[in-house]
């Protein structure tokens, strides 16, 4: 029983003892580990009930290093690193990629993986040294149902270790974490902890826990990637440099014992990629196999295996014995024949391979041969499938296409640039051209499918690179009454920040659901969702990146079930002045993401004010007359904002200084004393704006007072959470609001007046309030759009709003003081906030 891939509850139980002497010697229950008695030299705690252990004498497994006491050898449940693969019925890759800074336990080795060596799974709870990656069980969450397979039950997916070191046992209700061992059990989608000792008492039916609501449920998601890594199915990028490999070793030889070099098959001599060995040079050679196959993770017979010498054609026999002093009972020897050896299996008479019934995923594993490696050998699954001869239903998105083209110029395009076979595309699909120039492409044929993905990638189009993405197929008739949650990132916000929440979103929810931002943009996640009769958006980014995924939201808008999903935000940028009127707070600060998704998910639906800004680029003469167009008109969206002169020339060289050296703006303080410096340069600056700038405010025309800047509010924050209208009752004006239908127009004299707003200290000049706004500006002139900046030329420029309202999330207020209170003690209030665990 379990979810395919993952260790249930038949692995943490014991196994038959094998007739090696150290497992006969111990009597353990759990005879896969290779125990021995060691003497203890400092503090050390029992990995099976991670209590200390007191006295001199401990036991050690010489293949993973799992420690306990000898009165848990009777009851213990965890089995050797060698034997975990074994006991998987269905592989799940894992998605290995840089790990973080933070102590982590090896899941193979169980030693610390602090420093710059250490890799995790983006998917899962998984950590691993570079070189113990390849040892790994591939026990990863599977989150899509393969092909057209129905399952009845899902179960919870066992994850030992690394708990934060507040969890509780969901059983006995003691603490079950450890920041001293990997011990523990955590079930990777509902997030509940447990002992080792007491998880298996627990229902095995999984619920999914607090999120379940807005989970997209592995059972709802089909995906045919038979020939796709799971990265690519997970929009992951593949940019780990380490080698997911055996690693070369330094060896240094003692009086008393020898270090070989062992090669698990040709491919790892051709890279040089070794397993040291240390053995004593009065040793047995079938000790000597034992030893090479515990070094390579291998629980076979070590009788059916023996070592080869590189370079020539000695082999190992089990009557030779390791002489130091040499003599006739040593021919043959490793001491004979040099100290690079390769692990081979002996030829049998007869051959047995493991075949499973019962398929519940459509999988193709290649067979490996022992010569090639006998770890991928080991790891192999072979499964008797019905034939069913069904095609292949695999969804590419590619994006980067020119807009405003028809769909045969698109299909003509991708035939002249990636040469698609017409037999096996069997539809073509049109998402918004006009906006983004995106293509959906069906494809009946994994091999097709797989080179037209890959070749997108290195394909240019009017010099600009194609994107290619997986898209995976969301059952949207079984549902029921969820509401997943559509989760957009940009890892580039906020420094590391968004790509530590990347991460950590990705573990609470489906991978499905979550998406880099920078990876194809928001349309590959609107397109996944188009079906999804209900759905939420949270956009974890600055308001730039929130005004992006509104735009395109606004231009797909009609080819969605779910035509206005409401949009949460977690603030990654600067300024974030949508999030601080919305109460998502000034900056993400590393809360725990398991609490921002409760937020979202208690969240009110509020509505909010959207503008269209028309820029008409025109020759005006000191008349007033247009002679002629300068540049095609423009159209853009403005959530926030919309400033001339002081404020937007400001926002340009800062956003000028950032394009020369994007590596230091990796911080919010860093950013604004950048802001800060920008501005003293301009406190002497001086522009008559109201000479160059014509007003009318509802078919009325405004005298302008003499003024720098000249600033558009929709919502009640400017400038990193500053009151620009201020707070004074007016009975000219109405209180503004982010839906009353009305902009604010307020003037700043200069970059004093405008620090002095920041500061409190005063407001902005009042000017006007309408709903329809006209400008006619005589000069360029810099502006900016919700802090996107540039120099229009003279011209006209119309306000108006966008269409409707657009349905925003706002954080409750119990949650916002909650979460005030507990980042002033320091502490988080979610009950799984885990701070080994993001």
């Amino acid at each position: 029983p379990g979810s395919p891939g993952s260790i249930s509850h038949h692995l943490f139980t014991s196994i038959p003892s094998r007739s090696s002497g150290k497992h006969a010697e111990l009597g353990s229950s759990a005879s896969d580990h290779y125990f021995r008695k060691v003497t203890l030299t400092k503090p050390t705690f029992c990995h099976s009930c991670s209590d200390f252990i007191w006295g001199l004498v401990g036991f050690l497994c010489e293949v993973c290093n799992f420690m306990c006491h000898e009165k848990c050898l009777k009851t213990l449940r965890s089995v050797c690193s060698c034997v975990t693969p074994t006991l998987i019925r269905v592989p799940v890759a894992h998605c290995f990629g840089p790990a973080g800074q933070k102590k982590r336990f090896c899941c193979v080795c169980r030693k610390p993986t602090e420093g710059n060596t250490a890799l995790r799974c983006e998917v899962c709870e998984l950590h691993v040294h570079a070189d113990c990656a390849v040892f790994s069980c591939a026990d990863c969450r599977s989150c899509h149902l393969d092909g057209t397979t129905e399952q009845d039950t899902f179960h919870h997916h066992w994850r030992e270790g690394n708990l934060a070191s507040a969890a509780r046992c969901e059983v006995c209700r003691r603490s079950c974490g450890s920041s001293d061992v990997l011990s523990g059990m955590r079930c990777e989608w509902c997030g509940i902890t447990s002992h080792a000792a007491c998880y298996l008492s627990m229902p095995p039916e999984c619920t999914m826990g607090r999120l379940r609501g807005m989970m997209l449920h592995p059972f709802c998601v089909r995906l045919d990637s038979r020939n796709f890594s799971k990265m690519h199915c997970y929009r992951i990028a593949e940019n780990c440099s380490h080698d997911l490999g055996t690693h070369k070793h330094t060896l240094e030889t003692t009086s008393c014992k020898q270090y070989l070099k062992v090669f698990d098959g040709d491919d790892a001599v051709k890279r040089g990629l070794f397993r040291p060995v240390s053995i004593l040079r009065a040793t047995k050679n079938e000790e000597v196999v034992e030893a090479a196959l515990r070094a390579f993770y291998l629980p076979d017979n070590p009788q059916d295996y023996e070592l080869h010498e590189i370079g020539g054609q000695q082999r190992l026999h089990s009557d030779d014995i390791l002489n130091r002093n040499g003599g006739p009972d040593n021919r043959g020897s490793l001491k004979e024949g040099g100290d690079s050896w390769m692990l081979r299996s002996k030829p049998q008479d007869t051959e047995v391979i493991k075949v499973y019934a019962g398929h519940t995923h459509w999988w193709t594993y290649h067979y490996v041969f022992s010569q090639m490696s006998l770890r991928q050998m080991n790891q192999t699954r072979l499964f008797v499938v019905e034939n069913r001869n069904r095609a292949a239903q695999v969804s590419l998105l590619i994006g980067g296409l020119p807009p405003l083209l028809t769909k045969e110029e698109y299909v003509t395009m991708i035939q002249e640039h990636l040469k698609i076979k017409s037999e096996c595309v069997t539809s073509v699909s049109l998402l918004d051209c006009v906006f983004s120039g995106a293509v959906s492409l069906q494809i009946s044929c994994f091999s097709e499918a797989e080179r037209l993905y890959m070749l997108a990638k290195d394909t240019a189009v009017n010099n600009k690179t194609l994107t290619s993405l997986v898209i995976p197929d969301i059952m949207h008739g079984i549902l029921g009454d969820m509401c997943p949650l559509l989760v957009f990132v940009n890892p580039k916000s906020g420094g590391m920040k968004g790509r530590e929440l990347l991460y950590g979103f990705r573990k609470l929810l489906n991978p499905h659901q979550v998406f880099d931002i920078s990876n194809g943009g928001p349309l590959a996640g609107l397109h996944t969702f188009r079906e999804v009769p209900r759905f939420r958006v949270l956009v974890c980014g600055g308001d730039g990146t929130v005004g992006w995924v509104l735009g395109v939201l606004e231009a797909v808008r009609h080819k969605l079930v779910c035509r206005e999903p409401p949009i949460g935000i977690v603030p990654l940028g600067t300024g974030n002045d949508l999030a601080r009127i919305l109460r998502w707070g000034p900056g993400y600060s590393g809360e725990d993401p398991h609490h921002i998704l409760v937020c979202v998910d208690e969240a009110e639906e509020v509505l909010m004010d959207r503008w269209t800004i028309l820029l008409d680029a025109q020759d005006i003469s000191e008349d007033g007359k247009d002679n002629g167009f300068l540049e095609p008109p423009k159209i853009v969206q403005m959530n926030n904002y919309f400033g001339l002169g002081i404020d937007a020339e400001l926002s340009l060289d800062f956003h000028l200084a950032r394009e020369d050296e994007p590596d230091k703006f990796t911080s919010r303080f860093h950013n604004k004393g950048v802001y800060v410096k920008v501005g003293l340069q301009k406190i002497s600056y001086t522009r008559s704006l109201h000479k160059e700038l014509q007003l009318q405010v509802d078919s009325q025309n405004i005298q302008l007072p003499n003024i720098e800047g000249l600033i558009f509010l929709n919502i009640p924050s400017w400038g990193s959470g500053a009151d620009l209208w201020g707070s004074e009752v007016d009975a000219r004006y109405r209180k503004p609001s982010i839906d009353d239908g009305l902009l604010e127009v307020v003037g700043v004299t200069g970059v004093v007046h405008m620090g002095q707003v920041q500061s409190g200290l005063r407001s902005g000049i009042r000017i006007a309030q309408g709903n329809y706004i006209r400008l006619t500006v005589s000069k360029p002139i810099p502006v900016q759009v919700d802090g996107e900046p540039w120099i229009q030329p003279p011209g006209h420029i119309i306000i108006s709003a966008a269409g409707p309202k657009v349905r925003m999330l706002r954080k409750s207020k119990q949650k916002q003081k909650k979460a005030a209170a507990a980042a002033k003690d320091g502490r988080s209030e979610s009950p799984s906030s885990r701070e080994g665990g993001h």
